[in-house]
């Protein structure tokens, strides 16, 4: 599983205009409010775990014990309460703030399915609320943290690229916006990363064909990745594991010139002169000793 970020929530109000970016491994969650202060001390020194089934109940006490349980971190506790909240009011503004409420509590309990359930239902309830953009990011970030390593399916990687941009289409100047794009970096890396592995299965498996369809994709499709140097060296392999050594050749220019100074390039210099061919641009280091030997190196 990828754990980049760490959670945190500090709601400042539950009026849900403004919902803070999920970070992991919170110390606590806050959850402030009015009355939802004067409905906890209402209810002070109440059971542990209420029973809230059988009898009806205000709406504010009920949402407002919720967020309690939020704060101290008992997920199941809180989802009773929310989901009594919509039982018992669900024509109200305290139902609609419930179902994001479930949703965040899911996502904090590590329960991403129904996170990303409770999500959805609001989104469709709710279209043109200014918290369904939050709604859009919880589902995102779910999708996101699901991501395994590259050595398993890539599902959710794909399902998390797709959440993620349509969070940045839809509140581009947002903070979802700006805390997606950074994630989609992650995700392209990621993805890469899968491309990568299968590549190299294909090298050392004798299959240099299927080898450099994989890379291919990784130039093409992630460029921007860190793994782009590799893949260029890796396609040198290949080309030179067929014979084709105009074609290595070309792949060791293509890197040389866009990562002069990077260790691939000075693995694929070494291949090629290794196999009599003649690299067009000298590996930075390499460089800078053939210029000290020649006295322009630093005086000291």
């Amino acid at each position: 599983m990828v754990r980049t970020v760490n959670r945190s929530a500090d709601f400042k109000d539950l009026r849900l205009s403004t919902w803070p970016l999920l970070r992991r491994r919170s110390s606590t969650v806050l959850v402030l409010c009015g009355v939802a202060a004067l409905a906890l001390s209402a209810c002070a020194g109440k059971a542990k775990k209420p029973e809230v089934a059988y009898q009806e109940r205000p709406v504010e006490l009920l949402y407002a014990t919720g967020a309690q349980r939020l704060d101290t971190r008992e997920w199941s506790e809180a989802l009773r309460y929310f989901d009594e909240v919509e039982r018992q009011h669900p024509y109200s503004e305290w139902s609609r703030r419930a179902i994001l409420m479930e949703a965040f509590a899911y996502y904090q309990a590590n329960n991403y399915e129904d996170a990303i359930a409770a999500a959805d239902r609001f989104i469709s309830l709710y279209p043109g609320n200014p918290s369904t953009s939050y709604a859009y990011y919880l589902k995102a970030v779910c999708y996101f943290e699901e991501i395994s390593d590259v050595g398993r399916d890539q599902a959710a990687t794909e399902q998390a690229q797709v959440a993620l941009r349509e969070v940045i289409k839809r509140y581009p100047q947002s903070e979802y916006a700006l805390d997606s794009k950074l994630k989609i970096d992650l995700v392209q890396d990621q993805l890469a990363g899968k491309e990568m592995a299968i590549g190299r299965y294909y090298l050392r498996s004798g299959n240099p064909l299927a080898a450099m369809g994989r890379f291919r994709v990784v130039l093409d499709r992630y460029q921007t990745t860190s793994h782009t140097p590799e893949a260029l060296y890796r396609l040198i392999e290949a080309n030179l594991t067929l014979g084709l050594r105009d074609e290595a050749t070309k792949d060791g220019a293509v890197l040389g010139y866009n990562f002069p100074g990077d260790r691939w390039y000075q693995e694929a210099y070494n291949l090629l002169t290794a196999k009599g061919l003649k690299p067009a641009t000298v590996p930075i280091e390499k460089k800078r000793t053939q210029m000290t030997r020649l006295g322009f190196g630093k005086q000291g």
